[in-house]
């Protein structure tokens, strides 16, 4: 089958992968001519597990090219996949102009058709305000009489476990008009489901809506046990021991129940601002959405507190090292990432900060050029005057502590991702803090 993917980001760039490495000729169009030239020497722009392997393999294979020429990517196309960003507005409604720029360029390549052509699937697979998917439709309607057929496929990519979680999807939700679009796309996803996985074929509000309803409620999850946490040390008690018993109930699971600071990247935090936004456009208030926002925000500053408790409000002449830049392990992305909002806190204290992470350093000097980049998580330390750790790295989970002692100015460790058990940290002699735990000191 031959597919067109607009726009090569992370969702455009691991579908379009994806589905060549499944047997499809595989066109992605990108207008930034810099990208194209980058992926057509085999380079991923992206850090992605595997992601690199799977285009030079495909295209190799010629199953997969790089264009900036639509007229290319869209004229053999039967099924054209929208994957251009959908990014927050001020008031966190979402930025629906690339999508429907889009749309109008579609127009005017369905217009330059053979009246004979196969009919065209133009699928929307950004993360999309209900509704959306049929403004597209609409406004390629109001300019070309050519037939095509709409649908919305939503993306529910992990970043670090994309492939993996494309090729064996738990589920493929699809939002069709008609039972034909519907062939269409279970015809597309059928090899990836071979094991029994569900592909939900719904309608396109419906489908729409399922993908904010999915990360809203992921986003929930963790907002309540980063609250629940937060209410364990006031009252002594120990989020872990918490989480370990209530997570036993089958009814609650333990899924994204792990108390941290709070969630990043490119999706919780603007999609759950988008799912407020909707309801603010209706008239209908989303509290609980808006509340799960909130509290994941002050998330931050609430483990900013444990730092200026130990360190004081004025850091001048302090170094303090962090240990992870990325929003998660696995990938290079920062955006939103709750170590960029810390370190901001750090510097307009006055401090000096000092930055390790395994893939993201790229990225953070670009979005902060004054922060020192080291090379390795132990050099970090040198002169620092405390140790801040925002990212699960597996890196960091077994380090050696005599070294960390020996590089750092005070033995002081403030662990966002409670990495480390506390009798550990006090018998090897440091001062810890972590979240929903009391924080303990050398014996």
């Amino acid at each position: 089958m031959n597919i067109t993917m607009v726009g090569t980001g992370y969702v455009g760039l691991v579908t379009g992968a994806c589905f060549a490495d499944m047997g499809n000729h595989v066109t992605c169009l990108d207008i930034d001519e810099a990208k194209i030239a980058t992926l057509r020497k085999g380079e991923s722009p992206i850090y992605e597990p595997g992601l690199t392997e799977m285009i030079q393999r495909n295209t190799q294979a010629g199953r997969l090219a790089f264009t900036t020429d639509r007229h290319v990517a869209y004229r053999d196309a039967a099924i054209i996949f929208i994957c251009v960003g959908t990014p927050s507005r001020d008031d966190g409604s979402a930025d629906l102009k690339y999508v429907l720029k889009v749309a109008d360029d579609i127009a005017v390549e369905l217009e330059r058709l053979d009246s004979k052509a196969p009919m065209k699937t133009i699928v929307v697979k950004s993360t999309v305000p209900v509704g959306t998917s049929h403004k597209v439709r609409d406004a390629i309607r109001a300019k070309t009489k050519v037939a095509f057929q709409i649908a919305d496929n939503p993306e529910f990519l992990k970043e670090g476990d994309a492939i993996m979680d494309f090729m064996k999807p738990d589920r493929v939700v699809c939002g069709v008009d008609n039972a034909q679009t519907g062939e269409v796309m279970r015809t597309l996803y059928d090899p990836f489901v071979r094991q029994g996985n569900p592909i939900f074929i719904l309608d396109v509000r419906s489908a729409e809506m399922v993908k904010y309803a999915s990360n809203a409620m992921l986003a929930c999850k963790i907002s309540f046990i980063n609250e629940i946490a937060n209410l364990c040390e006031r009252y002594g008690a120990d989020i872990n021991s918490v989480r370990e018993g209530m997570c036993a109930d089958k009814r609650i699971g333990n899924q994204f129940l792990y108390p941290g600071l709070g969630y990043g990247g490119s999706c919780f935090p603007k999609d759950t601002q988008a799912v407020v936004s909707m309801g603010r456009e209706i008239g209908f208030e989303c509290k609980l959405n808006a509340a799960v926002h909130e509290v994941n925000q002050d998330q931050r500053g609430h483990f900013w507190g444990k730092i200026e408790s130990e360190l004081g409000s004025d850091l001048s002449g302090k170094c303090l090292a962090f240990w992870g830049v990325a929003f998660k392990p696995k990938t290079d992305d920062i955006r939103e990432a709750p170590s960029i909002a810390l370190m901001e806190r750090a510097l307009a204290a006055g401090a000096k900060v000092r930055a390790y992470d395994p893939v993201a350093l790229e990225h953070l000097a670009h979005e902060m050029p004054s922060v020192e980049q080291s090379t390795d998580l132990y050099s970090a330390l040198d002169g620092a005057d405390a140790l801040i750790i925002c990212t699960e790295w597996a890196e960091f989970r077994a380090p050696d502590f005599d070294e960390i002692r020996r590089r750092l100015v005070k033995p002081i460790i403030f662990d966002g991702r409670n990495l480390y058990r506390l009798a550990q940290l006090s018998e090897a002699g440091f001062t810890y803090a972590s979240v929903g735990r009391a924080t303990v000191r050398p014996h």
